[in-house]
């Protein structure tokens, strides 16, 4: 069965950082591109960034040299760092896979985890 755990949200004033980690079980997790998505109120579901098996990293325009996506191929585990948070940044969080950079990602998404940059 695949899962996707993500944790490591939370209330952050703004120009403070968050750590969020996905969990992934039933994957053969190193083989994937793992994918950091946000869904703010009222606002569709974007992909903020992008890791592939080999490292190579992508990232939308509004996260760029902010947020940083990394992964452990031995803790079937991805993150993302997310430094000088804005206001803008506040949305729940989600990760998911695919098999390569132009597959779908899977149906299966977990409960995500809520971010809020606030004063």
């Amino acid at each position: 069965q695949v899962q996707f755990v993500e944790s490591g949200g939370g209330l952050v004033q703004p120009g403070g950082s968050l750590r969020l980690s996905c969990a992934a079980s039933g994957i053969i997790f190193s083989i994937y591109v793992m994918d950091w998505y946000r869904q703010a109120p009222g606002k569709r579901r974007e992909l903020v960034a992008a890791i592939t098996s080999s490292g190579n990293t992508i990232y939308t325009d509004s996260v760029k040299g902010r947020f940083t996506i990394s992964r452990d191929n031995a803790r079937n585990t991805a993150y993302l760092q997310m430094n000088s948070l804005k206001p803008e940044d506040t949305a729940v969080y989600y990760c998911n896979g695919r098999l390569a950079v132009q597959a779908t990602m899977t149906p299966y998404w977990g409960q995500g985890t809520q971010v809020t940059v606030s004063s």
